[in-house]
This record gives structure tokens, sequence and C-alpha cells, in this order.
């Protein structure tokens, strides 16, 4: 592909360091890396307050160094967007890559890329979802209006790629998701649960078999599932720390977890985990778990494989694809039961079996052969 002009559109800081937000700051640097003049161009506005379910858009923390990142987009605001689509154009890059994860972004991104579209400009999209999550009327209209000015996509599951094809027959490629590597070096599991005790009085004994609910969360993931498992599960030490976010209505969970004695079982971490901490909520875990009704990859999967920690989760989407069952961890079924068939056989052996096909697993999630992937797909247009 040679040193080219690349500009991502899609979030990036000081918008809160969610899965996508860090993953367009990361690809950014591998191009750079790479040889290319690489920046983002993300959103000053990225949702209106009533669509956002959170607390904040956006995050305290300093910009990443070394990135140059733009906020220019508005994505409710049609001026904005041919304001910026011509801005784009005038930039005049090789290639455009736009991160695509829910129709509502389809007529702001679909319309700043009509605009900015040059003879030479290459648009490919990395589509983390087609068809969302949670379904709104006029999903269908957005995402077919947005599909039609792109030139490529790349997908990164199976389930993605099949739900490409009802909208598009352009070319697509699919790469499994790399290596979330920015969270720093794995730390000791007795050292993690240190820093949760001396920071938030988590008291987790260093003998205690630990699950981990890391994320965002929201009805699709499954978490009132993992709650009902955990009652029936045959060992009664496995504690449960949920540590992310709530993206839906907190009290149903709160009346569960109180109503069946679950309290000295489960510890709830309600809030957004800056960089700085994720390492310290994932490596206190014996098995990162994903209980989840409906996925199609999983950016918590990149997370884990990172510091080498298995998984148990659930056979939907690309998530058996991404967890090897029986190598990288466990698949099981979405219910109760066999979630909490699951988590005995997990701890009926020393997690540590899991170890080398974790690393197997890790060696393929290179942003190095991410990057050439694009570029071989961008030449071939």
């Amino acid at each position: 592909m040679g040193n080219k002009k690349i500009i991502i559109l899609g979030p990036a800081h000081p918008l809160r360091p969610g899965g996508i937000t860090t993953f367009n700051e990361r690809l950014c640097r591998a191009f750079m890396k790479d040889g290319h003049d690489c920046s983002i161009w993300s959103f000053y506005l990225q949702y209106p307050s009533f669509l956002f379910p959170g607390t904040s858009q956006f995050t305290d923390a300093p910009p990443p160094s070394g990135l140059t990142i733009k906020s220019l987009i508005n994505s409710i605001n049609p001026i904005n967007w041919l304001w910026v689509g011509l801005k784009l154009k005038k930039e005049n890059p090789d290639l455009i890559i736009v991160r695509y994860w829910i129709p509502f972004m389809g007529a702001c991104l679909g319309t700043i890329l009509r605009i900015a579209k040059k003879k030479h400009t290459k648009i490919i999209c990395i589509a983390d979802n087609i068809i969302p999550h949670e379904k709104r009327p006029g999903d269908k209209m957005l995402t077919q209006y947005f599909v039609g000015a792109v030139d490529a996509f790349v997908v990164m599951s199976e389930t993605v790629q099949k739900d490409l094809k009802k909208f598009s027959h352009k070319p697509n490629l699919l790469l499994p998701h790399p290596l979330y590597d920015n969270f720093g070096e794995k730390a000791d599991k007795h050292y993690a649960r240190e820093f949760l005790k001396n920071k938030y009085d988590y008291h987790i004994q260093e003998a205690t078999p630990l699950l981990v609910f890391f994320g965002l969360i929201r009805h699709y993931k499954g978490l009132d599932l993992l709650l009902d498992a955990l009652l029936i599960n045959s060992n009664k030490n496995v504690r449960l720390l949920i540590a992310g976010e709530f993206y839906e209505d907190k009290q149903p969970f709160l009346r569960k977890i109180a109503e069946n004695n679950l309290e000295n079982r489960v510890i709830i971490h309600d809030r957004f985990i800056e960089d700085v901490e994720v390492k310290y909520f994932i490596c206190s875990a014996d098995c990162i778990i994903q209980p989840y009704r409906s996925a199609t990859q999983s950016g918590v999967t990149p997370v884990a494989y990172h510091f080498e920690v298995p998984m148990i989760v659930t056979n939907v989407g690309g998530l058996p694809q991404m967890v090897p069952d029986g190598a990288a961890g466990i698949v099981c079924d979405v219910t109760p039961p066999s979630i909490a068939d699951a988590i005995d056989t997990f701890f009926s052996k020393n997690p540590s079996r899991f170890k080398e096909g974790l690393l197997r697993e890790k060696m393929k999630l290179s942003w190095d052969s991410f990057i050439h992937g694009i570029q071989t797909l961008g030449e071939s247009l």
C-alpha cells in the first residue's frame, strides 16, 4: 500500500474510552507505526443526552499522547455533515476508515462520506454491527443509506458478515478482533485483588474463586441469566464481581440479589472503569464470564486474551469462534442451568489448564495482521 494518508472516522478522546474509542486510538497507532499519516476525526456531539443512558459521554483523562484527534462531527446536525464532508474532501485522503456500530449514525456518516468521496479515495468500513442488538424503527433504512457510501467492509465475526449480505454485496474481509494491549502489563492476581481492597474496599480472599462480568450492562449481555446461574451452581464459594456501568434499570438486579441472599457472593462496581484500572478488574478474575443472549464479537474477549484470563462464553454470535471450547475457556448454552454447569466445570480443575490455549489464541490477534488485512483490501479496490 505504501505510505498513505489515512483518516479514521469514529469516536475518540475526549469521548469516554469504551471499546470503539479504545480501538480507534489503537488502530491509529498501528497505522502510524507502519509509516502512514493517520489521524482520527471524532465527534464533539456523539449522542443527544436523551439517547445516552450513562452518566457522562466524556472523560477527564488526559488525551492520548502522539495522536492527532479532531472533534468535528455533530451526529444530529445536517449542516455540520455538509461542512465535515467538504473539509474531509479537501484533506484528500487515500483511505477513509469509518466505524459503524449503530444505525443512528447512518445518516450522519453516510452523508459525510458521499460528500468527501474522490475518485482515488477508498472508503473501508469496520462494521462492529450491521443489525443492532437493540432494534429501533428506521434501522434498516439508515443502514442501507450508510452502506451505499462505502467501498468495502471489514467485519470481525461471521455473524456480522452474514448480516452484511442482507444489505450489500460489496467486498468484505473477516479479520479477528485484535488485542486490546493498551491497558498495561498483566498484574498478579493477588496484587490486583489487593488494589481493589485498598481502593474500593472489595474484600476478595486469594483462594476465593472469582468470576468477573466486565463492561457496560445491557439486557442482551445476560447478567440476569448469570445471577440465576449463580443460585443453582453447586460451588457456593464462587463470587461474582460485576464491573461496569448499568445501561438498564439496576433495581431488578438489586432485588434479585437481596431476595436470594446473594449479598455476600456478589460485588457490584457500578461505574465506568477508566483505562488505568482495567487491568486490576480483569486480572483479579479466575474467569471472565460473558453470558450474552446475543453477540457479534466482543471487545471484552481481546482484553481477557491480553491479560491471559480464561473465559466462559455463551454459544452466540462470534463468541465460540473467539473462545475455542476447552482451549481458552468454556462455551455453554444461553440458559442458567448451562451457565451454572459451565461455572462448576471451570472450577472443578485448576484454571491454569487453559494457559496454553490462551497463549495460542493470543498470538493470532496482532494489530500488524489487522492493518495488513485492511491494506490488502484497499489495494484490491
